[in-house]
């Protein structure tokens, strides 16, 4: 009998000590690197922050605002196998809300082990008509609208088509998801100068009641664009002559605590020399009009 309950103990101890050390060498973290091309500095109010997505909710793999890569975090081993997406975002720098913001950037499923993520995946909707901010286009004139003034028609720039009648929109753009839209700009003096924001290029743009530049005389066409006649930016005094001037269109994070434009940029284009005033004229694709990265687990 004391031999057999000698065996017992033993069996027991073996037993406990092969599970305390299967325990030790099980492995409860990974590690996910990302590489990403194309970000930029957000400034000291936001960070990006980087999110798996396992069985359908999101899980903070942490925050960072370094635009070097790649870089590489230790998160947990089951949500790094099991997760089904990556998907960036932009967040406050002090954030009390646990979910991902609405300013998502980047996006990619995993194959395997890897995951191609890039902005067009989350940032445009995919319901819209276009599917890619590569696929946009544009069309301004030069116009003052909002003055009885004609001698200053090169200092306003609308976005839109008066080629036939009636007049119609300017800009094809993909509809945006929520947390971004979409904002005009002229570069005065090597200084970027708003022309308003707007989410539809067949509306006025969101400043058209209260924009500090325009004339007396009403509020423009309802299209997005700019009369600049009043005040002065860069040292230019208003009115100006927009000839030589580079027009770009941008798609900007909402909220947005930058006053230059966003990285990216679908349009743009440089207004002629030559243009003639009420024209139209057609812009150029921009400098970046997506961004990518590769995340791999």
């Amino acid at each position: 009998m004391k031999k057999v309950l000698n065996l017992a103990i033993v069996f027991t101890l073996t037993t406990f000590f092969v599970s305390c050390s299967n325990n030790e060498n099980e492995v409860t973290t990974g590690n996910l690197t990302v590489d990403f091309i194309g970000l930029e500095e957000l400034g000291s109010d936001f960070v990006y922050e980087g999110w798996l997505i396992v069985n359908g909710s999101p899980v903070s793999t942490g925050t960072f605002t370094s635009i070097t890569f790649p870089q590489t975090y230790t998160v947990g081993i089951s949500d790094l196998q099991t997760a089904t997406k990556f998907v960036l975002s932009i967040e406050p720098a002090i954030d009390s809300d646990p979910a991902p913001a609405a300013t998502k950037i980047l996006a990619g499923d995993f194959l395997e082990n890897s995951a191609s993520v890039n902005s067009d995946n989350i940032v445009v909707d995919a319901n819209g008509a276009i599917k890619t901010l590569g696929a946009s286009w544009g069309k301004y004139i030069l116009a003052t609208p909002t003055d009885d003034d004609n001698t200053n028609e090169a200092s306003g720039i609308w976005f839109l088509d008066n080629s036939s009648s009636p007049t119609i929109a300017g800009l094809g753009l993909p509809t945006l998801t929520a947390g971004w839209k979409y904002e005009g700009w002229v570069v005065l003096g090597g200084t970027p100068v708003s022309t308003g924001t707007f989410t539809s290029a067949e509306e006025a743009d969101n400043n058209a009641t209260t924009s500090p530049f325009k004339g007396t005389k009403g509020n423009g066409p309802g299209y997005p664009g700019e009369d600049y006649l009043m005040g002065s930016v860069a040292e230019i005094d208003f009115p100006t002559d927009l000839k030589g001037a580079t027009v770009v269109i941008s798609v900007e994070p909402s909220p947005d605590n930058s006053v230059a434009p966003f990285t990216l940029k679908p349009l743009a284009h440089m207004v002629p020399a030559d243009a003639i005033n009420h024209t139209v004229i057609d812009m150029e694709a921009g400098p970046i009009a997506i961004l990518s990265g590769t995340v791999t687990r």
